[in-house]
Formats: C-alpha cells, sequence, structure tokens
C-alpha cells in the first residue's frame, strides 16, 4: 500500500461506506488497512532516516484489532537504542504527522523495552495496554520479547496487583453508572461494558482465573458494533450512547428502534458484569487461598511463578482451594451446601430428577447470603427437570423464600437469569427482560425493577396478614409492560395465567390479579385528586373490596415507589398514601371516615383572613421543615406534618398558608410569584373563608420546596405577591426572562402536553387533568389558562416525577358548579394551547 494519507483515506472512506453492517469483519478489515499504511509510512521513514533496532507497535484497542471507524490510534515505537535520539526524533515525526494530518487522534510514544517496562511497573493502564501489544512493522524480534516480557512481569505482580485493579473498577462504576441500566450509557466505562471485558481478558492472562465464557465473546461483539454504529451515526469517536443518536444507530444496525438497541446493549453488558462478578469472586477465593497456604507452609510454593505452565498454576491454585474449604462445607437445603464462600449443588443432588432444586437453591443461597455458584447453575440449566403445572407447593415457597430474602436476593436472580432458568420458569419474563424505561424517574429496567420492588416489598412484610401475596404481587406488578395498552390492565391477564401456574388457589390468584391491575391506584389517587370528596374514597373503597386487600396494596405501593427511584417517593408522598389508605379502610369497615386534616390550624386561618381583609392585601405565614437523615418513608407517612420533603438531606421544604381577597387569576399570579422566588410546588389547596361577613377571602395552603439554597424571606415574598397583584410587578415577563437566560441543552425533545377532563371522580367540581413537562412558571400558566376559560380552581393536586408534572385541578364555574361537558372541553383545550 503506498504511503501517501490522501490514499489510505480515500480507501478507509470506502471501506465505511460500503454498506455493510459493523461487525467483526469490518473491525478486523480496518485495523488491516490501517496496519497496510501504517507498515508503508515506516518502509519510507526508515528509509530516509536510516533508522535501525526499532518496531513500531500496536498497543490497546489497536492493539486488540477492534478499530472503531474514528478509535484513535494507539502507538509504541519500540526502540534498542542504536539509533540516536536525533534519528528516533526524525522518525517519529514521519510518522505521527501523517496520521495528525489526517485528523487521527494518536496517543503515542517513543522508549526501550526496559523504558517501557519500567512505565508499566509504575501504572496499571500501560501494563495492560502491553498485554495487546501486537507488531505493525520493523524488527519482529524486539515486539515479540517486549510481548513475552510484559506478560511474564504481568503474571509475576497480579497477585499484588489485581485487587488495585479490582478498585480502579469499582471506582469506574461510582463514576460511570452500571451500562445495563443507563438511558444514556457510557458503552466503554460504564460497569458491564468494554472497558471491563478489556480487564477480563487481563486477569485470564495473569492465570489466576478466568471468566465464565458463555455469551462472553459475543457481548464483547455486541458492544464493539454498537460503538461503531455510533461513530459512523454522529461522525466523531466517541463511548456515550445519548438520546438523540440512539434511533440513528439502531438503522445503522438494523433494529427496528431505540428500545430494540437498549435492549441489546443492555443484554451484552448483563454478560460482562456477572461474568467480572463471578471472575473476582475467584480471584478473591484463590488469593486468600494462597495466603493461607503461606502462612500454614504447604509444599509446592518455592518454585518461580514463571516456571511453570499455566495447567502447573490451575491445578495448585485448585489444590490449595480445595484443601482449605473442605473444612467450611456444610449443608444449607436438600441438595444444597456451602463450599469455598458459595453455594453449590450436593454431591448427591440429582437435578435431573428433583425439579424444585434451582429455587431450592436458589433460595437457600439468598437466606445464607452467599452467592450461587455459576459452575451450580451451569449444572442446573443443564440438566433441571421442567417444573410441572401447576407447580408443586414447595416451588412456590421456595421462589417466595428467595423474594423474601430481600438484598441478597439480587445476585442470585441475576445468576439464575445468566443461564435462563428465570425465562424457563417464567416464560413471560423474557418480555420484560432488559427492557427500558424511558423515563428519567425509573432508575432500573423492567425485569430489574420488579426484582427491586420485591426487594422493598420483603422489609414490609411484617404490615401485612399475607406476606407470600405481597411478595408475588411485587414481582409480577409490571408485567404487562411491553404489551399493547395500559400496562395495568395487560398485566393483570398475564398475572393470572401465572399465579395459577404457580399453583395458588383461585382466591389467591383473584387477590394478585386484582393487586397488579390496580397497584398505581393508591399514589395516582392520592397525589392527583382531592381526599376531601366523597367520592374519591368512595372509587378507591369500590376498587380494593376489602380491608386485606387494601393493606397488601398500601404496602405494594411503597415497595413499587421505593423500587422506581428517589424522586417516586418522599415523607410528603408517604403521607398522602397513608392518609388516603386510612380513609379508604375506614370506609370499608363501616367507620366514619376521619376528617381532612386542615392545612393550617383554624385559629391561624381565621386570623390570616381577617388580617387579609383589615388590610386589603396578602398575608402568609411560612413554616420552614427538613426531615432528618436517613428519615424513612414509613416514619414520614407517621409524621403528616413533613409534607413536600424529600427524602434524608433533600430540599428545605416549607408550608405555606396565603390570605388574599378574593379576585380573579389568584391562583396563577400567585404561583408565578413563587415561581420567580425558585419555589416548586408539591401540593396546593384553595377555599373560600368570610369572617365578620365582611367579604369573601381567599386561602391558599401551599406545600414548596426550594429548587435548590435556603427559603426566601416571608415579608420579600409578601411584598412581591403585592407588586405582582397590583400590577407594578410583571410576572410573565420576568419568567420568560428567565426562561430565556437558561442555557440550552442537547437532549430528547419532550413529549407535547396534555391536559384532559376526567369524568366521574367528583361530584361537585370538574376535574381537569395536565400533564407537561416540568418548568418554572408551569403552574403560573396553567392557573392563567384556567382563568381566561372560565373555570375557577376550588383546589389543586400538584405531582412531580423527575421532569414531568401531573397535576389536577378541581374546577367550577361561576355558579360554582361544575363545568358542563362543553365547557370543560374548551378549558382543557385552552390549557393544552397555553402551555404548546
Amino acid at each position: 500500500m503506498r504511503s501517501d494519507p490522501a490514499h489510505f483515506a480515500a480507501a478507509r472512506l470506502r471501506l465505511l461506506r460500503d454498506g455493510a453492517r459493523p461487525g467483526p469483519p469490518r473491525r478486523a478489515a480496518l485495523a488491516a488497512l490501517t496496519d497496510r499504511w501504517l507498515a508503508a509510512l515506516w518502509e519510507a521513514a526508515v528509509r530516509d532516516t536510516g533508522a535501525r533496532g526499532a518496531a513500531l507497535v500496536a498497543v490497546g484497542g489497536h492493539g486488540r484489532g477492534e478499530l472503531s471507524p474514528h478509535s484513535d490510534l494507539d502507538l509504541l515505537l519500540l526502540h534498542d537504542g542504536t539509533t540516536g535520539p536525533g534519528g528516533l526524533s526524525r522518525l517519529a515525526d514521519r510518522l505521527w504527522y501523517p496520521v495528525w494530518d489526517l485528523g487521527i487522534a494518536l496517543d503515542h510514544s517513543v522508549r526501550t523495552p526496559a523504558e517501557a517496562r519500567r512505565t508499566a511497573a509504575g501504572d496499571l493502564k500501560v501494563r495492560l495496554g502491553l498485554l495487546d501489544a501486537r507488531h505493525v512493522a520493523g524488527e519482529v524480534a524486539l515486539t515479540a520479547a517486549l510481548r513475552a516480557a510484559a506478560l511474564a512481569d504481568w503474571r509475576a505482580c497480579a497477585p499484588t496487583r489485581l485487587p488495585a485493579l479490582r478498585e480502579m473498577c469499582r471506582e469506574r462504576e461510582e463514576r460511570h453508572g452500571e451500562l445495563s441500566h443507563l438511558l444514556e450509557p457510557d458503552l466503554k466505562e460504564a460497569r458491564g461494558g468494554l472497558r471491563d471485558t478489556t480487564v477480563l481478558r487481563a486477569v485470564a492472562a495473569s492465570w489466576i482465573a478466568d471468566a465464565p465464557r458463555r455469551g462472553l465473546d459475543e457481548a464483547r461483539t455486541a458492544l464493539l458494533d454498537v460503538r461503531d454504529a455510533l461513530h459512523l451515526a454522529t461522525g466523531r469517536a466517541g463511548d456515550r450512547l445519548v438520546l438523540q443518536e440512539q434511533d440513528r444507530v439502531a438503522r445503522i444496525l438494523g433494529l427496528p428502534d431505540a428500545d430494540a438497541l437498549l435492549r441489546k446493549v443492555y443484554g451484552a453488558a448483563r454478560t460482562v458484569a456477572y461474568a467480572s462478578d463471578v471472575t473476582w469472586r475467584e480471584v478473591g477465593g484463590v488469593l486468600r487461598a494462597r495466603r493461607a497456604s503461606s502462612r500454614r507452609g504447604l509444599p509446592g510454593r518455592t518454585r518461580p511463578a514463571g516456571a511453570r505452565t499455566a495447567a502447573d498454576r490451575t491445578v495448585a491454585d485448585r489444590a490449595v482451594a480445595d484443601r482449605t474449604a473442605a473444612a467450611r462445607r456444610s449443608p444449607l437445603a436438600e441438595g444444597v451446601v456451602e463450599h469455598d464462600g458459595e453455594a453449590v449443588l450436593a454431591r448427591t443432588a440429582r437435578p435431573g430428577l428433583d425439579p424444585v432444586l434451582p429455587l431450592r437453591a436458589a433460595a437457600a443461597a439468598a437466606r445464607a447470603g452467599l452467592p450461587l455458584s455459576p459452575h451450580a447453575v451451569r449444572r442446573l440449566a443443564a440438566g433441571a427437570a421442567p417444573l410441572p403445572v401447576p407447580w408443586p407447593a414447595e416451588a412456590r415457597e421456595q421462589l417466595l423464600a428467595l423474594l423474601g430474602a430481600g438484598r441478597n436476593a439480587v445476585a442470585v436472580w441475576e445468576a439464575l437469569e445468566a443461564e435462563g432458568l428465570v425465562t424457563r420458569m417464567l416464560p413471560e419474563w423474557e418480555r420484560v427482560r432488559c427492557l427500558p424505561q424511558r423515563n428519567a424517574v425509573h432508575r432500573w429496567t423492567v425485569d430489574r425493577h420488579l426484582v427491586e420492588t420485591a426487594v422493598h416489598a420483603a422489609g414490609l412484610t411484617r404490615r401485612v396478614g399475607r406476606p407470600d401475596l405481597l411478595l408475588a404481587a411485587a414481582l409480577l406488578h409490571d408485567i404487562g409492560k411491553g404489551l399493547p395498552g395500559d400496562h395495568s390492565t395487560a398485566g393483570e391477564a398475564v398475572a393470572r395465567g401465572v399465579a395459577a401456574r404457580m399453583g395458588f388457589p383461585p382466591p389467591d390468584t383473584d387477590v394478585l390479579a386484582l393487586l397488579v391491575r390496580h397497584h398505581l391506584l393508591l399514589v395516582d389517587t392520592a397525589t392527583r385528586r382531592d381526599l376531601d370528596d366523597p367520592a374519591t374514597v368512595a372509587a378507591v373503597a369500590g376498587a380494593v373490596g376489602s380491608v386485606e386487600v387494601l393493606e397488601l396494596l398500601h404496602a405494594l405501593t411503597e415497595a413499587d415507589a421505593l423500587a422506581t427511584g428517589p424522586a417516586a417517593w418522599s415523607t410528603w408522598r408517604a403521607s398522602l398514601v397513608a392518609d388516603l389508605a386510612g380513609r379508604t379502610a375506614a370506609a370499608l369497615a363501616g367507620k366514619p371516615v376521619p376528617a381532612p386534616a386542615a392545612p393550617a390550624p383554624p385559629a391561624e386561618a381565621e386570623r390570616l383572613a381577617a388580617e387579609a381583609v383589615r388590610t386589603g392585601g396578602p398575608v402568609l405565614t411560612v413554616r420552614t421543615h427538613r426531615p432528618p437523615a436517613g428519615h424513612g418513608a414509613a416514619q414520614g407517612a407517621a409524621q403528616g406534618a413533613a409534607h413536600g420533603a424529600g427524602e434524608g438531606a433533600g430540599p428545605v421544604g416549607a408550608e405555606l398558608l396565603l390570605a388574599v381577597p378574593d379576585r380573579p387569576g389568584l391562583l396563577g399570579t400567585a404561583a408565578g410569584v413563587l415561581a420567580l422566588h425558585r419555589l416548586t410546588v408539591r401540593a396546593a389547596d384553595l377555599r373560600t373563608a368570610d369572617p365578620a361577613g365582611r367579604g369573601p377571602v381567599l386561602l391558599l395552603a401551599w406545600r414548596v420546596e426550594a429548587e435548590y439554597g435556603s427559603l426566601p424571606d416571608a415579608a420579600r415574598l409578601r411584598k412581591d405577591l403585592e407588586r405582582a397583584l397590583d400590577g407594578s410587578l410583571d410576572v410573565a415577563r420576568r419568567l420568560a426572562e428567565r426562561e430565556a437566560a437558561r442555557p440550552r441543552r442537547r437532549g430528547a425533545a419532550p413529549p407535547p402536553p396534555v391536559a384532559t377532563v376526567v369524568p366521574d371522580v367528583s361530584r361537585t367540581a370538574t376535574v381537569v387533568e395536565v400533564r407537561a413537562h416540568d418548568a418554572p412558571g408551569l403552574l403560573h400558566r396553567i392557573g392563567h389558562a384556567l382563568e381566561r376559560a372560565g373555570a375557577s380552581v376550588r383546589s389543586a393536586r400538584v405531582s412531580t416525577l423527575g421532569a414531568d408534572a401531573v397535576d389536577a385541578f378541581y374546577v367550577v364555574g361561576e355558579d360554582g358548579a361544575p363545568l358542563s361537558e362543553a365547557h370543560a372541553a374548551r378549558v382543557a383545550a385552552a390549557v393544552q394551547k397555553a402551555l404548546a
């Protein structure tokens, strides 16, 4: 090949545009093309400079032959000292400048073999890069000697360096997160990404441990294919799969949509992450065994490490591990024992004759807080008898015991999933496996969210009479996702079939189906409906039917929200749900429904109303609160005063009571002033008072949080309210100026706002529900739109989940009655238009 950069650039462009999808053949072709060009550059440079005793070596990803379309080149100019510094400098210039001229990023170095080894000794990343060193041009013997020395050095120091490598992996995971659950993942650095596959290669090269090979090569190939497509879609190097590029990347890979792309990425990442977990566990066991044998002076340790073959070391290490672990073997359950810190199958276990053994082994491992041995899982996957239908009682009990183990259940469940045992037991699981949830509130994929919900439900089983039904409902509540239509409705039918197959009796199956159908009922009603309206409690009571089911639904609601993410559960939400559950329980028991809690002490409300009449202007009080660190949701539910605050050391919250002589547009104006002071409204309640018959006064009770920092001064709030009401403060203009000054960030456009009329939820008002992307001043715009459309707000439920607001407004007409159907439709259309 010619050394001319333009010739190489044209050939490279043809290769990338040949229509073939990203894959190993094209990566290999790109690496080979690049090598031929570099070799041509080398020949020309050596001929011009007369350099001798040198070689050009590819390291890192280039050394592995994994060049993506816009990957940088990692090159080492290796020399034996024969050529002087001036000659080496000229040789390097002849090599590096043509690469830079093409705009290709270059990571380069010039070293002797001794210098390369010394650098690697002090830099773990350099050491790992040398393990992938590959000869490109020049003296082959020089490259071969460096490779052999680098590998020997690594094997000699691995017992002391692997713990540091493990710590580097942990730190990287903390910075970049878990690839299999991120909506915009870093394909290289996140846990389960390409960097972890390189680490696994290095661990295998140490001869200390090796990763489970099943599916690992395919997973690495899948991640590389996605990165190639990302480079082609963006026209630049990068590893972050951002939202706005996902559809284009999916098309390049021949996938139907971005969800299919993420499922491909998530599945590959899980394979890599599971292999990493197993490998690091094996590394830890081998290193512990070596330390133990060294302390006891066991034979076989005096021979130099480099003098033994891989087989020698593997046999010796396993022998030592077996000797040190023999004393710790102990039974866990029928056919399951603990061995070397893992749950393994007993020698007498017969998977082919014991269909419950997979669940029994999993439950025993989770109860004991042990990992389930990958060898045991593979043996179960290969030879376990299928469960009969319906399941025997023991199978159902062992599944519930696994779920009831709490946090320990997660790793065991992932081990079962890695070998396909979960979908073998629950075929419906395949549809939700690795299914992304495109909502910033959710931190997990659908399948992991279901497991996390069961984890949280395990901590609530003492609150319910049927913990078995709670755990089963937690595992199945979102099983309808991925099906057409509402996932709660679709999931009801699926859950009914699964429950029957598991052997639940018909009455229990009915309860499970009902819990899945209504798993969002309590939180949606509590945060979006007026709990003082008798129709609200009556609707919930009619849906659940009994106090026992209500008890289960309350616990499921909490577990579901806790498993969703921090934005889905707070002391405020917990208190609202607890209030609704208490009222519904009283109604189901035939007792009087508890009177609603006043938004402020009556004496304070009367005092503020009288003061507003006397002064003719706004009067307000602010009560600040912040829940203590570690304040749990259940405790927050019992402390109703903590409305509006987030968990732990979250935003500063307050209850604000405002009294103003009645006038049009008050809700929108007041909400706008709060937005100017960077206060986020979590709930709002409006009512009218008439102190001493001197005219109506509106009382607005707000639950607010500071967007950041501390709450504004009450006197300043009041002054700005006065200015907004008398027209000297143009709230709309100030909010528009602030919005215009905000930096524009790239990202997927949010869906358009929607305003709808919700029928049959109140006898005394019309309910208009608004769903929109949350933004400062949103409630201000909604309030003025309602007012302009001729609707007066009687009360409101404001709810913010991540980037989305779901607000419900109870409105009436000028006569104080619910709106006509036509008027309500016009109001909803006006609000939607105002937010568009």
